[in-house]
């Protein structure tokens, strides 16, 4: 938590946290020429806020565009704002649920586990429902193979192919919400699951949620904060958090 804060604490790096919150995916080109800086120094802040894993890059042929990942956030909101402000104080600081440019959505978060316990996690449909708004997930989980999300007894809210399957460390799918009229004439989206060991005892996961038209409801991608973070809590420590949502279903 210490690097977030250090992060944050400066202003310009919060600023250019707020042009990746108004427009995501941007190269250092383009944020350059919103600020009165050097080049070098927005690299530098953006080091420090990818460090901080506040900032996650991705290469686009000969591009390298920056995007915010608000996960770590979301973690200071749950492990320490939340035990001192009001319920709605979780609604201003879910910024996920509120940015404007959706075609590609990446979320990063370090969970102290194995690949295969956090693939479990994925996978397995009982300890899903525990971090996922109480939807469990059904499915064979072969490529090709279909699956269904729906809490235990209730109507099907979100189903899909399982495109690439390589256990313990990569699951790509597409995925259709049913939950309401809005989400259905969304179509289809695509989440890619990305798990990579961090020395003996830690993995590195990746979410990159994309295929989403511009200007997408945000009820597709607005829960990953809070999915991530009940999984890291769920695996590090065994009970449930309850955010805002999560027990929608359960």
């Amino acid at each position: 938590m210490d690097a977030v804060f250090k992060a944050l604490a400066d202003p310009t790096r919060r600023e250019l946290l707020d042009e990746l919150f108004r427009e995501d995916g941007q190269t250092l080109s383009a944020l350059e020429a919103r600020f009165s800086m050097t080049r070098f120094g927005i690299m530098k802040h953006l080091k420090i806020l990818e460090e901080a894993g506040l900032v996650v890059s991705r290469r686009r042929g000969r591009e390298k565009l920056h995007f915010l990942n608000p996960v770590p956030i979301r973690l200071i909101h749950d492990r320490w704002v939340s035990k001192y402000a009001e319920p709605w104080a979780a609604a201003l600081s879910d910024l996920k649920s509120r940015l404007e440019s959706p075609m590609e959505k990446i979320f990063e978060i370090y969970i102290k586990t194995t690949p295969e316990r956090l693939w479990e996690a994925i996978t397995d449909g009982k300890i899903r429902s525990k971090y996922q708004f109480g939807m469990k997930i059904t499915s064979d989980f072969t490529p090709g193979s279909r699956f269904e999300m729906a809490p235990e007894g209730g109507d099907l809210l979100g189903e899909g192919e399982n495109v690439e399957v390589d256990p313990p460390r990569r699951l790509v799918q597409t995925m259709r919400a049913l939950w309401g009229e809005d989400v259905k004439a969304e179509g289809t989206s695509r989440i890619t699951w990305e798990i990579e060991p961090v020395g003996s005892d830690s993995c590195h996961l990746t979410v990159t949620h994309d295929q989403l038209r511009e200007g997408a409801n945000e009820q597709l991608y607005g829960g990953w904060p809070m999915i991530l973070s009940g999984l890291k809590t769920w695996l590090e420590t065994g009970e449930t958090l309850t955010t805002p949502g999560s027990l929608m279903y359960a």
